[in-house]
């Protein structure tokens, strides 16, 4: 990768060749289309949102070479010539034996925990995003997050925020028994902590303490791709390392990984479950013939497998990673000079804002970060998503306990926006933060028994 030292510029590395319309609309319009929505994003028409920064999960713009690769795609049902392409890529990155596609990653987190999950059961990961607690949870084993203490802090900047505590980790399976662990998860990047990267020396810590207890390790790796780039830029040793050669040795540690394909494979839909014990592997296929498909399609049409390998070549592009980590540094750095509190420092795949710092008025039982990203709808049309005291808030003993972190996260999709559009993004946020003081709280006017950000209704409290 040659650059001109003196172009200060980060540019696309792509050009656009097919464009979509997007639809304006006016305050009075999104006043009531919030309303009608529950003042709860997920639940908003996605024509009648301008900017969409609810995720980055399936919302990738696919390539000129994706797009043709639908068309090879090899409709067999059973054992089609896109499975392999697909497997041997996966392979080729992860190492690992067992490659086992799904339709996306909650289902590869659904056939693996409804195996090895179950009451008296406890997964500890550096921290549990929505789908992998739901479906640690929905089998009745109890997930336990073990962030480092530095990813509870959003004003401090530390290279490697996402990282596993390991001491913590260790003491909880001291505390519940390694006979009632089947793994230990680890997330890169740590969706919910930020965005953040993990070390290559954390993922060898947390192997190093598997190996202790007799424990596998699974990796989380919706955003692999993004972890080895930021391991390159801020980790010693690494510099001179490709992404794909970093990738191979984060994933050489590992026993397994669950994956969504919608983040850093570049693809709309699809994802994988990747073991390297034989055993679990021939449970979890079984239980993927009865919920997901063959093995050789999971869920999956040929189109999306062919999709899926040639993602999976472009998303270790150095030249792609360094310009997605840089535009989302982008916006990141913008904000922070307007004074508007983030989560430091910026993520690979999203810009958080610290919800607590800015609008400190609103306490957390009623919801301030589900407040800022109504107001960010009402203001611009902007869809974001709280990560907060919504999506991992809980009640014991009749008393609310809330999250260490109370954040809404700006999920940037891969090679779907500009520069002005990100542009935009900063002004419409200045303009509720510089307004923060009339925000109101919500309360829960309906709430689901799992996954309640998804379907939430609200209403402002008076």
């Amino acid at each position: 990768m040659i650059r001109d030292s003196y172009i200060k510029t980060v540019i696309e590395p792509f050009k656009i060749k097919t464009v979509e319309p997007i639809k304006f609309t006016t305050f009075e319009e999104r006043e009531r289309i919030l309303k009608d929505a529950g003042y709860n994003p997920f639940l908003i028409s996605a024509e009648n949102v301008l900017i969409d920064l609810l995720t980055d999960s399936g919302t990738s713009a696919m390539s000129s070479a994706q797009w043709a690769g639908l068309l090879d795609g090899d409709e067999s049902y059973a054992g089609s010539r896109s499975f392999y392409r697909m497997e041997a890529k996966v392979r080729q990155i992860t190492g690992m034996k067992n490659i086992i596609p799904t339709h996306q990653g909650r289902a590869a987190e659904k056939i693996l925990f409804s195996i090895i999950g179950g009451k008296g059961k406890v997964v500890p990961n550096n921290t549990h995003f929505d789908t992998t607690r739901a479906n640690v949870e929905y089998s009745g084993a109890m997930a336990i997050d073990c962030l480092n203490e530095q990813g509870k802090h959003p004003e401090i900047i530390a290279d490697f925020k996402g990282n596993m505590d390991i001491e913590k980790l260790e003491a909880t399976i001291l505390k519940y028994g390694v006979e009632n662990i089947p793994v230990v998860m680890i997330t890169v990047t740590n969706n919910s902590g930020g965005g953040q990267p993990v070390s290559m020396e954390n993922i060898r810590q947390t192997r190093a303490i598997c190996d202790k207890y007799g424990l596998p390790l699974i990796m989380d790796s919706c955003r692999f791709a993004e972890n080895a780039y930021f391991i390159k830029m801020r980790e010693p040793g690494y510099q001179d390392k490709t992404p794909l050669e970093i990738a191979q040795e984060m994933f050489s540690y590992a026993d397994g990984s669950t994956m969504s394909a919608k983040k850093d494979a570049l693809v709309n839909i699809g994802g994988w479950l990747a073991l390297n014990n034989d055993d679990l592997a021939v449970q979890c296929r079984n239980l993927l013939i009865v919920t997901e498909g063959f093995p050789t399609y999971g869920g999956l049409a040929g189109r999306d497998l062919e999709a899926i390998a040639q993602g999976l070549e472009e998303i270790l592009d150095e030249d792609y990673l360094h310009y997605r980590i840089k535009s989302t540094e982008y916006l990141g750095n913008k904000l922070t000079e307007l004074g508007i509190p983030i989560l430091l420092p910026p993520g690979g795949h999203a810009i958080y804002l610290d919800a607590k710092r800015f609008c400190p008025t609103i306490p957390q039982d009623q919801f301030p970060a589900q407040s800022i990203t109504c107001a960010l709808y009402l203001d611009g049309g902007i869809r974001a998503v709280e990560i907060g005291s919504v999506m991992f808030g809980r009640m014991e003993e009749g008393a609310f306990v809330a999250p260490d972190l109370e954040l809404v996260r700006l999920a940037i999709p891969r090679r779907v926006y500009t520069q002005s559009h990100i542009d935009y993004v900063i002004e419409v946020v200045k303009h509720v933060h510089d307004r923060r003081e009339e925000l109101r709280g919500l309360r829960l006017t309906y709430e689901a028994p799992m996954l309640r950000h998804f379907t939430a209704r609200f209403d402002y409290i008076d």
